[in-house]
């Protein structure tokens, strides 16, 4: 049997390895994988399949004609370069060949089987392979063929055009045959499919620069003499639809060559400047997209050195079948910078005579990526389960999550800020809030600005045109804040944000694929199947990601399903025969999680019921830019309190406690409430004298006389008047104020434990401290008490202050203090419980298996 790179299969029976755990460098294909297109067109013809294949090739041939500036009749569309190299001298009946050699083995495969004579004109090491046209044209008589790669394979030396063409031209009664399938990895390439004198044939091959081997398609152009004969050769139908299909839409997207030319040339240069630092070899110069190497020790010799690399999961070309050469020459393909650095390391080691590692592991620690198909699909929990089963488990495990779009944040000990999301993972991996686990937190504050929080700290408020610019600095940011983190722990569980399928936005990715790649994180997709289609948008999501990035993919994870769990059967195979990937787990509906939710909550308006008898009833006022309404979670928990959201003022009614919560842009939002008619309502609730009204942070600052903004912080207003119900003038400052405060409520001299996050100093006159941290107020009330706010964040995560708070509502509405508390809001108990519905309800064995930490 012929012997070829690629053989994966054969790898694996010589390794002992699964086919995936061997990275194959004797396959010569574009590292970088398929173009995006390439999936969902594949998908989008299947329908073609039920017909034959146009025996003609129309479509693809008139994309070549029109690309290269030939003629129709000039083209022959084939299944591959191999199957028109294996037609040519059939059809063309050559006596004899010169194949330049080394040489690809399939040219002298095919000549052979043809009955043709083969002779050989042998470039040397010792002029790099190099080829001497004018020594070839020595050994020319007319009438023979002759057989040059460009650039040849295994040797990737270019030819220079115009000194072949010169050659064909001095011998016209001689065939050339110049095989340029590699050529697409070649920088502004001059084929001589341009210019093209009439006794050459030019093969080029669409498999290699497009990844696509198993499609099988290829072409040649020459004169219409010669295409008659060879078309008369071709087996009908040998080009698929699919095939033809795909071929004329390459043609269609030159820019993708291009592209890929210039990152293969930069990635060959640092590979062969990495394997120049290994004494026993010697790295041979390539225009191609793989090298040729020489070992320079007598042991191992690259048959040895194959077996010995392999069982570290590299796979390399021995080159022993190639004319001219020996057993000291093998062949690597050029592969991803994290792809090639492990093949220098075990190159390295196999030729330092190191023992084989049982297992190679490359610098990066196990890493689980959790993204999803949707916002609010459970990204956020789900990372958070898989936290705590690891931290429980006995597993040094972080959070992480590159890029958070919160208004919802949390501030670390150091006084920085993250996203409050991570805080609870980080508090469900026994650990303290890192601000290296969300680099960058993007909080909105108008429909198309946002403040931009980088490690911690507020860098400026963009647009998000200016933020897509500022990405490409951000990223690095980012990976040097995930290795450091990483460098720290065993394993890490990475977050991603929205979907990875939305195609508008993965051009610029730092959060969810490209991520996944900088980490070599397994990752798993998840879908809120309450929601349905959640099995369509897994397919639909495969489908819109590049080969690449399916790669990093595990398989999928289903949340919150109610039903029996037996009736998905039939759609998990389905999912899994469409996508070649398994569904994990599929995790319950979770009713009263009893964790802070990012931003949800209080988007949707939710709250128990209306029914307010024997409660406290509690309205939460609906702002365009709320911030940090997770401050209310554990209110929601209280069996004796119903919280109501107004968006209009006839959302009121007649409640116990008003609540406006933080902003994002106060003046903005204080406009609103005046606008909508809100703010003249809590008025008339104040005048009436029934309800008690709290600002938090941005509430606060509404709650006062006048608001100032002088460096346009938050709005485009100078200043705004307040609601006037507090004798506090608030001026907006660039600077941030970052805290962590222990502080003590007045009224009942309880103890309570939060945070401070607010651009705002509040000045104040003739008004209550109702808080106070280390003798200063952060907290401030009317002489009555009925009207006070607060910047402190976090204030009813106290059970027994927050028990007490309602308890003195109780009172005010007539209704028996409880006096003992109802709940406890128990964040470490309620991930306790998340963990335990997820490990029953995913395979988390098999996860272990993918991450290899048990």
């Amino acid at each position: 049997m012929q012997k070829h790179g690629g053989n994966i299969k054969e790898h694996a029976r010589v390794s002992g390895l699964p086919e995936d755990e061997i990275t194959d460098f004797s396959l010569n294909m574009n590292p970088l994988g398929q173009p995006s297109w390439l999936k969902p067109m594949a998908g989008s013809v299947v329908s073609l399949l039920s017909e034959y294949p146009d025996p003609d090739c129309e479509s693809f041939v008139k994309a070549i004609s029109k690309a290269h500036g030939v003629a129709e009749n000039e083209v022959v569309a084939g299944a591959g370069a191999t199957e028109l190299l294996h037609v040519i001298p059939r059809a063309l009946d050559f006596k004899k060949a010169v194949v330049v050699a080394p040489a690809y083995t399939d040219y002298e495969n095919a000549l052979t089987l043809a009955g043709v004579h083969v002779d050989h004109f042998c470039t040397t090491e010792a002029e790099d392979f190099n080829v001497n046209l004018q020594k070839l044209g020595g050994k020319l008589k007319g009438g023979e063929a002759v057989f040059i790669g460009r650039p040849n394979n295994p040797t990737g030396v270019l030819v220079d055009a115009s000194a072949l063409r010169n050659l064909a031209t001095e011998f016209p009664n001689t065939t050339f045959i110049i095989d340029e399938s590699f050529g697409g990895f070649v920088e502004n390439f001059d084929s001589l499919i341009n210019n093209r004198p009439e006794n050459v044939i030019v093969v080029v091959s669409m498999t290699k620069l497009y990844a696509m081997a198993g499609v099988r398609l290829g072409f040649l152009v020459t004169g219409q003499t010669i295409t008659a004969k060879i078309k008369r050769h071709i087996l009908p139908w040998s080009v698929s639809s699919l095939a033809q299909v795909v071929g004329a839409k390459t043609f269609e997207a030159n820019d993708f060559a291009c592209r890929m030319a210039t990152q293969v040339k930069k990635w060959r240069c640092e590979l062969r400047e990495a394997l120049g630092d290994i004494p026993a070899i010697k790295v041979f110069d390539s225009s191609a997209n793989f090298l040729l190497v020489k070992i320079t020790q007598s042991v191992p010799n690259a048959n040895q050195l194959y077996k010995r690399a392999l069982k570290d999961g590299i796979a390399i070309r021995v080159c022993d079948d190639f004319e001219g050469l020996d057993d000291s020459y093998f062949r690597i393909a050029v592969k991803t910078p994290d792809e090639n650095k492990k093949l220098v390391e075990v190159l390295k080691n196999a030729l330092s005579g190191m023992p084989p590692k049982t297992r190679f592991t490359v610098a990066r620690k196990p890493a689980l990526m959790i993204q999803g198909t949707c916002s609010n699909a459970g990204k956020s929990v789900i990372t958070a389960a898989f936290c705590r089963i690891m931290k429980n488990d006995g597993i040094n495990v972080a959070p992480f999550k590159a890029q958070n779009m919160s208004l919802n944040s949390y501030v670390t000990l150091d006084g920085k800020e993250i996203g409050r999301a991570q805080a609870t993972q980080a508090q469900a991996c026994g650990k303290e809030p890192d601000v290296r686990m969300n680099p960058v937190l993007i909080k909105p504050s108008a429909d198309t600005m946002a403040q931009i929080i980088v490690r911690g700290e507020p860098v400026s408020q963009m647009d998000v045109k200016e933020y897509i610019l500022r990405k490409k600095d951000l990223f690095p940011v980012v990976k040097e804040d995930y290795d450091s983190l990483a460098s720290e722990h065993d394993a890490i569980v990475l977050e991603g944000a929205g979907s990875p399928a939305e195609i508008n936005l993965k051009r610029h990715d730092i959060v969810n694929m490209r991520m996944a790649k900088h980490a070599n994180a397994k990752t798993l997709i998840v879908g809120d199947i309450d929601k349905g289609g959640v099995f369509a948008s897994f397919i639909g999501t495969i489908d819109t990601l590049e080969q690449w990035e399916r790669k990093l993919v595990a398989g999928f994870i289903i949340n919150k399903f109610r039903g029996d769990a037996s009736l998905l059967t039939d759609a998990f195979d389905y999912t899994r025969c469409r996508t070649g990937k398994p569904v994990f787990g599929n995790i319950p509906y979770i009713h009263n999680l009893g964790l802070p939710e990012e931003d949800v909550a209080y988007a949707l308006g939710s709250g128990r019921s209306n029914d307010v008898t024997g409660c406290v009833d509690i309205v939460l006022v609906s702002l365009r830019h709320p911030s940090n309404t997770t401050d209310f979670d554990p209110l929601y928990m209280e069996p004796d309190v119903t919280i109501r959201v107004a968006r209009n003022p006839e959302d009121f009614g007649t409640p116990n406690l008003v609540i406006i919560p933080g902003s994002k842009n106060t003046v903005a939002d204080l406009e609103h409430l005046r606008q909508n008619g809100m703010a003249q309502k809590i008025a008339e609730l104040f005048k009436i004298g029934d309800t008690q009204i709290l600002g938090v942070c941005g509430g606060l600052q509404m709650l006062g006389e006048q608001i100032y903004d002088p460096h346009g912080v938050e709005s485009g207003k100078k200043d705004v008047s307040g609601l006037g119900f507090l004798p506090i003038t608030t001026q907006i400052m660039e600077n941030k104020t970052l805290k962590r405060v222990r502080a003590t409520h007045k009224k009942s001299l309880l103890s309570i434990e939060g945070y401070e996050i607010h651009h705002g100093i509040s000045a104040v006159d003739g008004v209550e401290t109702a808080l106070e941290s280390n003798g200063d107020a952060i907290g401030f009330a009317s002489r009555d008490g009925r009207v006070w706010g607060t910047y402190l964040h976090g204030l009813f995560d106290d059970d027994i202050f927050r028990r007490w708070f309602i308890d003195d509502l109780r009172k005010q509405k007539g209704l028996e203090p409880k006096n003992d508390l109802q709940v406890v809001y128990d964040v470490d108990g309620a991930l306790d419980r998340l963990a335990n519905v997820v490990r029953e309800s995913v395979d988390m064995n098999a996860i272990y298996g993918l991450l290899k930490i048990k």
